[in-house]
């Protein structure tokens, strides 16, 4: 007689709750627990450098995590990303500079601060759809980047602002192999966190707004409650993960967090899969990354036959900016679902080997 199958046949959900689990298997939770235990043990073992690109990775996931609730989840547009990012920095900064609070509380009030200067911007934004939405978060990206260059009491004007080290408790953790893991700990609990929602009635709503916004106006659902509320959930994110940069780098300025940084976010959503918590992830690893591999491309390619044929001389520095623009544009074209539809393809596939069924 035949022993019981490992693997049981079929899909055996017979109920609400098991069919919005945020794991599908026993083995898929496994396999997630064992992952973060082995990312514990990465700053022993890579250096400063590559601690480094996995913590820009961390933080700037946290902020392209909010921007997915807004474009991928509610089905709205933003191109003003970066100023809340920059906004959740300064504010952080600001209040562990001047007031007797530790980092750790600083960070999460920054996130809230910024979150209610989202939904200010969010409540005539939410009126508005298509090229005038657009428009509304390009002149909020604008208008916050004034407000930087002119409160000097605030961001420090021309002088880039100071940021305290990560600190609870009296205790301060410098370095990157002791900040790894405060990033690692706000990732996790950032992704938790929106994988609840979408699990929630709110996060349905907002589902269902993108899908269809008339018929879930009829179904009873308040369009612009939801879509100023993933604003300010948008920026809540976005301040969170500003705040993190912030202390990690110790300094902030707004160089580098113009209207070119926010249409970074969005690449890293489009990449990754609009409307994929996971794809999140791996779109921003994916970006984070690209600049890195096209740099050092660069440099073999520098001074060799095809530099000398196509006489590109210093212009071959400018291949990580064409880089993006063409990968963007080719996943638009081929790959419109991103990189975590064709992580379930590859998943389905290995489901059903070796049958096509």
């Amino acid at each position: 007689m035949a022993g019981p199958a490992l693997i049981p046949a079929g899909d055996f959900r017979t109920s609400y709750a098991a069919d919005t689990t945020i794991f599908p298997t026993t083995t898929s939770r496994n396999f997630a627990i064992v992952g973060v235990l082995l990312l514990c043990l990465v700053p022993q073992v890579l250096g400063g450098y590559w601690l480094s690109i996995l913590i820009q990775t961390g933080i700037f996931s946290i902020a392209a995590l909010g921007l997915n609730i807004l474009v991928g989840f509610t089905g709205q547009i933003s191109i003003g990303h970066a100023a809340f990012f920059l906004l959740g920095a300064f504010t952080s900064a600001y209040i562990s500079n001047n007031a007797p609070i530790p980092v750790f509380f600083a960070i999460p009030i920054a996130g809230v601060v910024t979150a209610l200067v989202g939904l200010i911007f969010g409540i005539p934004a939410a009126r508005l759809k298509g090229l005038y939405l657009v428009i509304a978060t390009l002149a909020a990206q604008y208008i916050l980047l004034d407000f930087f260059s002119r409160a000097e009491w605030f961001t420090g004007g021309s002088v880039p602002a100071s940021a305290e080290p990560f600190s609870i408790f009296g205790y301060s953790l410098r370095g990157d192999r002791q900040y790894f893991y405060v990033v690692l700990a706000y990732v996790v609990a950032s992704y938790v966190l929106v994988t609840n929602l979408m699990r929630t009635r709110d996060g349905r709503a907002l589902v269902a707004i993108r899908d269809h916004y008339l018929s879930a106006e009829i179904m009873g659902i308040n369009l612009t409650k939801y879509r100023t509320l993933s604003f300010g959930l948008a920026a809540f994110f976005a301040g969170i993960a500003g705040a993190l940069y912030a202390h990690y780098q110790l300094v902030v300025s707004q160089e580098g967090f113009g209207i070119e940084r926010s249409i970074l976010f969005l690449a890293m959503i489009i990449i990754g899969g609009t409307g994929s918590i996971m794809g999140t992830l791996m779109g921003t690893a994916f970006v984070v990354l690209l600049p890195e591999t096209m740099e050092f491309i660069s440099l073999s390619l520098k001074g060799g036959a095809i530099d000398k044929a196509l006489s590109l001389n210093n212009n071959i520095t400018f291949l990580r900016e064409i880089a993006i623009g063409v990968i963007i544009i080719a996943f638009l074209m081929f790959e419109p679902d991103g990189l975590a539809h064709r992580w379930r393809q590859i998943k389905a596939y290995w489901k059903l080997y070796p049958f096509s069924h």
